[in-house]
């Protein structure tokens, strides 16, 4: 391919993001000049940094009017730094029911752990509020379909996932130059996280909640257990009854594009590989070297995850996506992509030019800003809840495949696996006091 043809598609590929990033424009929800209400659930981490791209940014015409955690010292330390921004204090609750029942949020910021998600969209959408929700979007397979069915139920509310790289040019107009078939046939698609942790997580006693934690709210649907450092705040990504590991939380990202760019849908067969090899057992659930290899009838995709080794392939640091065809590669991340010719042996130079393109920016504020204009002018969001419920189910599979120790297949139209003991843990177990709404 011409470098001609690759700027054709390197301009159709920022148009198709910018169309995109700007919804056709449907039924109103509300006007640009109407201020538009919302609530944070969950303000420790992520789901802060959300809420700041929110406000932080004025044009977005965006009010916080309430916020909610079970630490409550975190509630308050978050509740202030808001009102440093936006000169307003926001009401501050520790049951996120109240925020749901409170008429003046219009919209609320799930920024909780990943077993929380599925209960409280769908009860969000029950209350009549739009939902900005962190990635994966459910923690199931079973909660992403019920996911799924909800929002159709409320078409008039916009739900937007935070796979905030659906807001970001460059990784669309890297898909595009895979799709235009310059890298020759692809067969072979590799995608990967390297944390690059130094050290090994240490076992950690149980103990006692603290007194400014309630504890019991955060656990929630999952199962009963002591309090423990290594399960609470950040690391509860580490472990089954709370989320999937770095397969479920990078994976969404990462294996989202590689899916992408090939237009492949659920694989057919998924094949484990891992285990645990830094850190002892009782320091965490899910593995620290995971693999998943998943068939598709005209390629193989690979996911690898490492939370100690931090270098990645291609010398890309910690993460990325590459594509390999039999004419070249590409590889993209956050920060750009490149474009790698293989040797063409018969004319004795390489098949194409190389090339090495920067991001365009943070997709996080774009996100943002498209779930603002889907909000007021209508319009289907860069993430939507299937475009959620796809990449999360496809994390899922690798993670299933990982715990049941063997090859498993997807039958497609049946919606299950081959293996009893696969098809189990496409759901999870919630307490009698929490169950996963009906649709």
């Amino acid at each position: 391919m011409n470098s001609d043809r690759r700027n054709f598609i390197k301009t159709s590929a920022i148009a198709t993001a910018a169309i995109s990033t700007f919804p056709t424009i449907m039924n109103a929800c509300a006007s640009p000049a109407e201020k538009i209400r919302v609530a944070l659930i969950g303000c420790r981490s992520q789901g802060f940094g959300d809420l700041k791209s929110f406000i932080t940014d004025k044009k977005n015409n965006v009010d916080c009017v309430a916020m909610c955690d079970v630490d409550s010292n975190i509630l308050e330390e978050r509740a202030a730094e808001v009102e440093k921004i936006t000169e307003k204090k926001p009401l501050t609750y520790s049951d996120f029911r109240e925020v749901l029942d409170n008429p003046d949020v219009d919209a609320v910021i799930i920024g909780t752990p990943d077993h929380w998600h599925a209960i409280m969209m769908m009860m969000a959408l029950e209350a009549g509020k739009h939902v900005y929700v962190e990635k994966p979007m459910g923690h199931s397979i079973e909660e992403c379909d019920a996911m799924v069915k909800a929002a159709k139920k409320h078409p008039e509310l916009v739900v937007q996932v935070n796979m905030w790289q659906r807001s970001s040019k460059h990784w669309f107009e890297a898909s595009d130059i895979v799709k235009s078939g310059e890298l020759g046939d692809v067969h072979l698609v590799r995608a990967w996280i390297y944390k690059g942790y130094d050290n090994p997580y240490p076992v950690m006693p149980d103990k006692e909640a603290p007194d400014y934690v309630d504890y019991d709210m955060w656990l929630g649907p999952a199962p009963k257990r002591p309090f423990n450092l290594n399960r609470f705040h950040y690391n509860f990504r580490w472990w089954w009854d709370y989320a999937g590991g770095a397969m479920t939380d990078w994976g969404v990202h990462l294996l989202d594009f590689a899916l992408y760019a090939m237009d492949a849908g659920m694989p057919q067969k998924i094949s484990p590989g891992g285990g645990m090899f830094y850190n002892k057992p009782g320091a965490m659930d899910t593995p620290d070297i995971e693999q998943a290899l998943y068939g598709y009838p005209e390629h193989t995709m690979i996911w690898e995850c490492g939370l100690n080794p931090g270098i990645g392939l291609y010398k890309r640091n910690s993460h990325g996506v590459a594509f390999v065809g039999n004419k070249g590669t590409l590889v993209v991340d956050r920060g750009g992509y490149e474009l790698i010719p293989d040797f063409n042996n018969e004319k004795r130079e390489p098949f194409f030019e190389g090339l090495v393109q920067k991001n365009y920016g943070d997709g996080q504020d774009e996100h943002v800003k498209n779930f603002l204009q889907c909000i007021r002018e209508g319009g289907t969001p860069n993430a939507s809840v299937e475009i959620g419920a796809k990449t999360a189910t496809v994390s899922e599979m690798g993670n299933i495949a990982y715990r049941v120790g063997k090859v498993i297949h997807w039958d497609d139209t049946a919606k299950k696996f081959d293996d009893e003991e696969a098809n189990k843990l496409m759901k999870v177990s919630y307490r009698d006091q929490w169950q996963l709404p009906k649709v």
